[in-house]
């Protein structure tokens, strides 16, 4: 299966924009294809609104967004894409259709994936050419949030396809999980469906209301669930003995009439209470409104489990990891070219621009980032010689000591900026660094960090010799930087001194 670079979207709507905000935000390009020319502006208008709630999601380097393009002709879309996304409306034949359609233009080599909510892969590849590339890969709304992607795959998709698929969804940033046969509604709306109909249930016998049902999820179970699922809080309910005394104790109650899993019909008068309690419960918010409050509160929570590594914060976390190496990565590359260190030229190792989320109430990058930028920077130098996540967890590690950033020009929200970072001064414990950042459209210079970096032995809290590999890497560019002329280089405000 080919390296995904362009994303096609077979169909557009609320799934279909959430794929392309996410795909764009972490540099896939994207293709989006839908019969209605009054799609595109709808695309373009949702992407826009999740782009404030994931720049917050993660700090660690990005790589350049990519572009969306758009057209009517699904053929054509096809033809030009590496991994097509279908999101069309919930009709089997209208589904084969249009996959079979699609399946005869794509490349072989091209996945085909299905966004279905309940539909079963083996009926919808049934008509296909290809149809081994074919899979489920079933999100959960906003795409561009919840990392949760069901792959599904069906009697004839090939375990190469559903690997490169799940391949695909965590470069992204997704939890993909790997369902391990087909069944209608998949995992999770198989278990929100019960969910559902004992709600149902519940507004059509007078128990509460709407507002009074989430209530009781979200200042309960709501919490616990956002880290542990069902079987693990019912496993700690246990107690020493976990889920066996769990069910011993309580195993009867499932004996007692609580739930009722046929659904009750929707009668006028069941549809007005469901449709008066949410209107109630909205408040007079709208649902652009609603959707920013969700985005924020999706964010906050991700970043808080992000922390203990568990549940949707050990996606993020695991995606963090991966962009920083990715970053490493390129800066090590390009350190290895013949010409890269080059004497007279300091390295430029960082392409960033001004997110909006880092402008404050004057409309300039607030002084926060700054260190940020240039902390990203020292990163890539690390990296790209040596001082890796292997290198810290042999507890060695570089810390800073000693910081001093000059501004002398501005940075507006989206400005394209670049940081070249240049070695003063190394010893075998120490790293003196500066870099200065700036814009790429007049190449202006709009500030420069200066930075002290400790090499130290973290198990024995104390500083100490870094490994030579590294440090003759360091000195190989700390040489060639030496002959960068003095008189056009900012003053110096700190020096490697042994006093």
């Amino acid at each position: 299966m080919r390296a995904v670079k362009t994303l096609g979207l077979l169909g557009t709507g609320v799934i279909g924009g959430g794929w392309a905000a996410r795909a764009l935000h972490f540099g896939i390009d994207v293709l989006a294809a839908d019969l209605n020319p009054g799609m595109q502006a709808w695309i373009r208008g949702a992407v826009d609104n999740a782009e404030g709630a994931l720049s917050r999601l993660t700090f660690a380097p990005l790589p350049p967004k990519g572009t969306l393009r758009f057209t009517t002709d699904l053929a054509a879309m096809a033809r030009q894409v590496d991994f097509i996304q279908e999101n069309i409306p919930e009709q089997l034949e209208l589904k084969q259709r249009v996959l079979a359609e699609v399946s005869r233009c794509a490349p072989p080599d091209v996945l085909i994936a299905s966004s279905t909510s309940g539909l079963l892969p083996s009926d919808l590849q049934r008509d296909m050419q290809a149809p081994e590339r074919f899979l489920v890969g079933h999100p959960f709304n906003p795409v561009y949030l919840l990392p949760l992607v069901e792959v599904v795959g069906g009697s004839r998709t090939s375990g190469a396809a559903l690997d490169a698929a799940g391949e695909f969804y965590r470069y992204i940033g997704m939890h993909a999980l790997r369902v391990r046969r087909e069944v209608p509604g998949h995992l999770t709306d198989r278990l929100q469906e019960a969910l559902w109909r004992e709600i149902l249930h519940m507004i059509n016998d007078g128990v509460a209301t709407t507002g009074e049902l989430d209530d009781s999820i979200v200042y309960g179970p709501g919490l616990r669930w956002a880290a542990m699922g069902t079987n693990l809080i019912y496993h700690l309910a246990g107690g020493e003995s976990g889920m066996r005394h769990m069910l011993k104790q309580f195993g009867p109650c499932l004996k007692w009439p609580w739930t009722r899993l046929e659904a009750p019909e929707l009668s006028k008068q069941l549809i007005d209470r469901m449709v008066e309690g949410t209107q109630a419960q909205a408040n007079g918010r709208s649902i652009r409104e609603l959707e920013r409050l969700r985005d924020d509160y999706l964010v906050a929570i991700q970043q808080v489990l992000r922390q203990f590594n568990i549940g949707a914060g050990a996606t993020l976390r695991a995606l963090e990891e991966r962009l920083y190496q990715d970053s490493g990565s390129a800066a090590r590359a390009a350190t290895a070219q013949p010409d890269a260190i080059e004497a007279g030229k300091p390295l430029r190792l960082i392409e960033t621009c001004v997110r909006p989320e880092w402008v404050d109430y004057n409309g300039h990058m607030t002084d926060s980032r700054y260190l940020q930028v240039f902390g990203d920077a020292t990163d890539a130098l690390f990296r790209a010689v040596g001082v890796d996540d292997v290198y810290r967890r042999s507890g060695r590690a570089l810390y800073t000591v000693e910081t001093h950033v000059t501004h002398s020009g501005e940075a507006r929200a989206l400005e394209p900026l670049y940081v070249t970072t240049q070695i003063l001064g190394l010893d075998d414990k120490r790293v003196h660094l500066l870099h200065s950042l700036f814009r790429r459209r007049d190449e202006r210079l709009l500030a420069t960090g200066e930075q002290l970096y400790l090499h130290v032995d973290s198990a024995a809290a104390r500083a100490a010799p870094m490994d030579s590999a590294v440090h003759a890497r360091l000195e190989q560019i700390r040489a060639a930087h030496a002959s960068i002329d003095g008189p056009a280089m900012p003053a110096r405000h700190l020096r490697l001194s042994r006093s």
